[in-house]
């Protein structure tokens, strides 16, 4: 197995800029030539030529051409319109030296024309650049209106450039500038973005209060934040203020779904359409998807009836969260079927619902269709993305099949994709499934070197697949190296720890990691609990594993059947059978049933303490309950049977207790040496258990 190793981004060349001069010496051109032979050009004919040019080249050589003849003098239109073009080809040293030049000639320069810069800039995600244009404004005499400062504020916002935005709204007022409903809706988006939904609810307050009343947008950024943040009532009270309508009933709706307050969401509906506001496929969609992802799909369905009824038609969203529903459920035939559907309504799949596809196929570990789908995917000209490569890694690693998580791996590399921390998680997963620890370490090396630094689940993922092959040592010391990767160790990293560390007897050790997680603040879930109460009952130390059962309660984790069983096979094995009944009892006259663990584990402690016919009487409850003996529960009686009575007297016993089930029948098989137990019959069907 190899992987590929060195940089696996595919680094982006910047184009090189468009070497620009305006010299003062006529360049020769032979239409620039003709056109100043004759003497015809005008500015109109300039615009349109400038127009229609699509080469970005040929048109700043032929802006260059007429500016070093003597045939056309540049004006602020020719200017502005070579301006534009530059910008939207991100030609931005250009356009600063045409802007330099502009000055220069002392051509004025329009307030449009920065903002076509400053938009500009915004689309390249370089705020601090478009706000160095906002101030040299001023150097061309060109007043600031709302207008411009509307754009400034809008480019900052788009970087979330929260402290910025203030002084620049405060030099908006200082400049005697009234905000309008487009300010205020900037400012109400970057409040929350920012998580201030207060301040946003006093701004709104504020803008009816100076006469700006706010529009659609305005309520809808407002509402979708509170319900972003869990606050649906105070939503809906603010929607009850005015008229709502269709993009803040879907705020709504999302909030209502995100809570799995499904009836809420169905109630938004009636009113939506009682009021006669027609539902949009927006409305419906985040419906079905909050029903598929909490498993719900058949009620999808439903929703998707009413849906067609009322003449919207489902789109690329509605199918993929139908597709991920029906996958979550093990529905994958019903999944393909909505596909094939998806595909014959001419509904053309992008990324997303292909990655949807391959994860769904290989969470019910159809690896070769996930491989069709994906080549299938590569020859519909949609690129995979990071996310589907991942996907059929983790599919192999879970399949243990490392050849093929290597391939999918190598083909990622070469096709210039930059794994992500869960492409580099699952291959280590696949590499620990397959013993191959020490290129898993190198691997996990080699996520710092290509600043995609692994993260507690990549630690929690190798940790794991060494304490499975009894390397718990090795676990420790990763254990111990997690922080210094800026990552810290979590319940689940703990879990694995004590579990090994407790199957080989180290108590001390694992004793010494409950302290660190109680002084680390972690939180213990169910599964640490009962692996620590099993720690204690091993150790022999039945108070500490009560007390921490009492500690358990009291936080609101209940116990269940594995914390019971560990408890009841405790106090058998200390000799204290009859609190372990009396446990028991009272567990089974609530909701709990004992199950075969914990009628085999006080079987045997009746067997030891009590009495052998003692323990008949709970085989008799047990076959009661209808829970058939195992191997085990049998091994129990016949070792205590042939201790206390002998070969023939327990031969004799068990022909006996056979007719308790008529369809159970026991066969004792016995060396002649030693009258050890071979095999027993269950029901006619032999299972061989040496003892």
């Amino acid at each position: 197995m190899h992987l590929k190793e060195g940089c696996s981004l595919l680094l982006k060349v910047r184009k090189p800029s468009i070497p620009f001069v305006l010299s003062t010496n006529p360049v020769p051109n032979l239409k620039a030539e003709n056109e100043e032979k004759s003497s015809v050009l005008k500015e109109a004919d300039v615009l349109r030529r400038l127009k229609h040019e699509h080469d970005i080249t040929l048109a700043l050589e032929y802006f260059k051409s007429i500016a070093n003849s003597k045939s056309f003098k540049h004006t602020p239109l020719t200017y502005q319109m070579m301006i534009e073009k530059l910008a939207s080809e991100r030609e931005m040293d250009c356009v600063q030296y045409l802007l330099q030049q502009m000055k220069l000639e002392g051509i004025s320069c329009s307030e449009d024309l920065f903002i076509s810069v400053i938009s500009s800039y915004r689309r390249a995600g370089s705020s601090e650049q478009a706000l160095k244009t906002f101030y040299r404004m001023q150097d061309f005499r060109v007043k600031p209106t709302v207008k411009i400062y509307n754009h400034i504020l809008d480019a900052l916002l788009d970087e979330n450039r929260f402290q910025m935005i203030s002084p620049i709204y405060s030099n908006m007022k200082k400049d005697g500038m009234e905000p309008n409903v487009f300010t205020y809706n900037i400012l109400l988006k970057a409040l929350c973005k920012n998580n201030r939904v207060d301040g946003a609810h006093k701004l709104l307050v504020e803008m009816s209060s100076k006469g700006c009343d706010p529009d659609e947008v305005s309520y809808t950024t407002l509402i979708s934040s509170l319900c972003k943040l869990g606050k649906v009532k105070e939503a809906r009270e603010l929607a009850n203020c005015f008229t709502p309508s269709v993009p803040v009933y879907n705020a709504l709706i999302n909030g209502v779904c995100k809570e799995y307050k499904f009836k809420g969401a169905f109630q938004l509906l009636d009113e939506m359409m009682n009021k006669g506001i027609d539902p949009n496929v927006i409305s419906y969609t985040t419906i079905i998807k909050a029903l598929s992802d909490a498993g719900n799909v058949e009620l999808s369905l439903a929703v998707l009836a009413k849906m067609f009824a009322r003449g919207c038609s489902p789109n690329l969203h509605t199918f993929t969260s139908l597709i991920k529903g029906f996958f979550l459920k093990g529905g994958s035939h019903e999944a393909l079927d909505f596909w094939d559907r998806m595909i014959r309504e001419g509904v053309v799949p992008n990324v997303v619902a292909y990655n949807a596809l391959m994860h769904g196929l290989c969470s019910n570990r159809s690896w070769g269709d996930a491989v069709s789908v994906f080549n299938q995917m590569e020859g519909n000209g949609c690129c995979p993305n990071v996310r589907t490569y991942s996907a059929l890694i983790n599919g192999y690693a879970k399949a243990g099949d490392l050849d093929g998580a290597s391939e999918v791996w190598n083909w990622m590399i070469t096709h210039g994709c930059h794994p992500n921390v869960v492409a580099y998680t699952c291959m280590v997963d696949v590499l620990c499934r397959n013993s191959m620890f020490n290129q898993a370490y190198c691997l996990i090396e080699n996520m710092q070197v290509e600043n995609c630094p692994p993260n507690t689940v990549t630690f929690n993922t190798f940790i794991k697949g060494l304490c499975g092959s009894g390397r718990v040592d090795w676990a420790i010391k990763v254990f111990d190296q997690m922080g210094n990767s800026g990552c810290f160790p979590n319940t689940t990293t703990y879990n694995e720890l004590l579990d090994s560390l407790l199957k080989d007897r180290r108590f001390e050790e694992a004793f010494g990691l409950v302290k660190d997680m109680e002084h680390r603040g972690i939180e213990l879930n169910l599964v640490t609990y009962n692996t620590i109460i099993y720690g204690y009952c091993c150790a022999g130390m039945l108070g500490e594993a009560l007390e921490l059962l009492g500690k358990m309660v009291v936080k609101g984790t209940k116990p269940d059947a594995i914390t019971v069983n560990i408890v009841i096979d405790a106090y058998c094995k200390q000799g204290k059978v009859n609190i372990a009944i009396q446990l028991m009892d009272r567990l089974s006259a609530g909701k709990w049933h004992p199950d075969i663990i914990a009628y085999t584990s006080l079987i045997s402690g009746i067997c030891t303490h009590i009495g052998v016919e003692e323990a008949i009487g709970y085989l008799r409850r047990m076959l009661s309950e209808g829970i058939s003996p195992n191997v085990a529960t049998w091994n129990v009686l016949v070792r205590h049977l042939f201790s206390n009575m002998g070969h023939s007297g327990a031969v004799q016993f068990l022909d006996a207790s056979s007719m308790m089930q008529p369809k159970f029948v026991v066969l004792i098989l016995t060396k002649e040496a030693g009258g050890q137990l071979l095999s027993v019959s269950s029901m006619g069907s032999p299972v061989e258990r040496a003892i």
